[in-house]
């Protein structure tokens, strides 16, 4: 699995599999956050089983399926609601970790340093760098 810190709570992945969540279990990941729509591709796990899976090795889950391109302001607001309720150490995922990231990064925003948030996500391998007009407001 590729997982890659953002910060003291939440870690960011591309797509799981069922018989991953016992070993995130056993990493210390408390829950799992779902950022992919069902049906995306072909060979992707239902949320459904995702999160059979999850509770079967005592993880938390919660499904936050955004579109890439699309993410609206109230996806990143059950977003940041599923983070506030969720215990910690949280991983989410989508298909590559990006959508997550984005969340994250747009979910911290109105209280953080954008500039830090776009730093840490290319730390982490994500360039966020495109969503700072976003995360300041429209200031550049």
């Amino acid at each position: 699995m590729d997982i890659r810190p953002l910060d003291e709570t939440l870690s960011a992945s591309p797509q799981i599999a069922p018989e991953d969540l016992p070993a995130l279990a056993a990493k210390g990941f408390r829950a799992v956050i779902s950022n992919r729509p069902d049906g995306e591709s072909p060979d992707q796990p239902s949320a459904a089983e995702l999160r059979a899976a999850a509770e079967a090795a005592g993880l938390a889950f919660a499904h936050v399926p955004v579109v890439g391109g699309a993410i609206s302001d109230q996806d990143v607001a059950d977003f940041r609601e599923a983070l506030a309720t969720l215990p910690e150490p949280v991983l989410g995922f989508c298909r590559t970790g990006t959508r997550t990231t984005t969340l994250w990064a747009l979910a911290r925003a109105d209280g953080g340093d954008a500039d830090q948030l776009i730093a840490r996500a290319k730390e982490a391998g994500y360039d966020l760098a495109a969503l700072r007009p976003r995360m300041t407001g429209g200031r550049a």
